[in-house]
């Protein structure tokens, strides 16, 4: 019987994957960014804060007096910056943001037949990265969405990207808080070395200002919109230069003091939406005192299992959450407090981007390094959860 056209497709990709070789070297090929048009610089969310807090106090007035209400205390600048770090963030939705009657993100709803906002940030993003990479989205074999603030359960946001690129593949979401990046990379890497992709693009658009609670004195600061991608490719592949992926690790510790528990078994009325913790909460201080050495361990243990000195990284590209942390991590790492050119900071211009902002941190951040040094992209963040992406580059 003569062999339909289907048939010979199926061969000839079956004959394509049995010839790959197995434990292939996976590299970063490019980076990509896409960030949003509208900013708020810390003046702007204080005076919006300050006003929501004097139109609620003078609401609750009478309940302040007699004691079953708490007077909501202002904020300031300085306040904000000695707390993070943070001067301003990049938002996709300023308007109402700093509206002191919303104090949310607002944009009309689109149907389904257009492409949602946060798969149109990841397709910015993608679109970047593959044009520093000099590829075509015919050439990719997969995306993964790795990002805390999904849009919706399903269909994957993955798919949706992957569709709008145009790419005969397949995708899938994760999510692991602010650690989601480098677990999508690790997991691309994973896809290259068995020779079950050869080009996967690591796409986080980060939506954070939607669930950041911008009622709260201590956290109406903290986070701002961004996507990022990543392209991660089998080294024969990759332009020059390009990052070869020298190692990967992940780390996963329970813990409740970073919690967002919004979805539809607890956010069942409209008296329940935006309360408390179905918004963005943390322990901070906790936070503080047990991520820092953890992660600060974490790289320093993985260094050494490559047979690298860490006090030897040419550069750390750390998660861009608050300030401190990164100087006490990086001062762990190095021996010494770190330069601004050992350890880079978005976080004062971005805010928190919470997957992004180690992806940030690498692609405005990369450029300068000489072939052969090496570096370490390191997230951290709810879970608790830690991922660490050693690379050195390649000319």
């Amino acid at each position: 019987m003569p062999s339909t056209g289907a048939g010979t497709a199926c061969r000839k990709a079956a004959l394509r994957l049995d010839r790959l070789p197995m434990n292939i070297t996976p590299v970063i090929s490019a980076t990509g960014l896409f960030t949003p048009s509208e900013s708020i610089s810390n003046e702007e969310l204080v005076e919006s804060f300050n006003a929501y807090v004097a139109l609620f106090n003078a609401e609750h007035a009478a309940e302040i007096a007699a004691g079953t209400v708490t007077e909501l205390a202002p904020s300031s600048v300085e306040f904000i910056e000695k707390a993070s770090g943070i001067k301003s963030r990049y938002v996709m939705s300023k308007a109402s943001l700093v509206d002191p009657t919303k104090m949310g993100p607002r944009w009309p709803e689109r149907s389904n037949d257009e492409i949602s906002v946060m798969a149109e940030m990841g397709v910015k993003a993608c679109q970047d990265a593959l044009a520093r990479a000099g590829r075509d989205a015919s050439d990719v074999d997969a995306v993964l969405c790795a990002a805390s603030n999904m849009q919706r359960p399903y269909p994957a946001m993955a798919i949706e990207i992957q569709q709008a690129l145009g790419i005969d593949g397949f995708g899938f979401d994760m999510n692991v808080a602010c650690s989601s990046a480098t677990f999508g990379i690790q997991t691309a890497a994973d896809f290259i070395r068995s020779g079950n992709a050869r080009s996967v693009l690591v796409v986080s658009p980060e939506i954070c200002t939607g669930h950041n609670n911008m009622k709260n004195r201590d956290s109406h600061f903290i986070f701002g919109d961004v996507a990022t991608a990543v392209l991660v490719e089998a080294k024969d592949l990759a332009p020059h230069p390009h990052w070869e992926i020298v190692g990967t690790r992940l780390k996963t510790v329970f813990s409740n003091n970073i919690r967002n528990n919004f979805g539809f078994l607890n956010c069942a009325t409209p008296e329940t939406v935006g309360t408390a913790d179905k918004l963005f909460v943390q322990e901070g201080r906790k936070v503080f005192k047990e991520v820092v050495p953890m992660v600060g361990t974490m790289i320093c243990d993985h260094a050494a299992a490559l047979g690298l000195d860490p006090a030897h990284l040419r550069r750390l590209w750390l998660h861009q959450a608050n300030a401190g942390m990164n100087r006490l991590i990086a001062q762990r790492v190095l021996g010494h407090e770190a330069s601004e050119d050992e350890s880079p900071t978005v976080l004062d211009t971005y805010g928190n981007t919470s997957s992004a902002g180690s992806i940030i941190a690498f692609h405005l951040n990369n450029a300068d390094l000489a072939a052969g040094d090496t570096g370490v992209i390191c997230s951290f963040g709810a879970g608790y959860s830690a991922g660490t992406v050693f690379v050195r580059k390649v000319a």
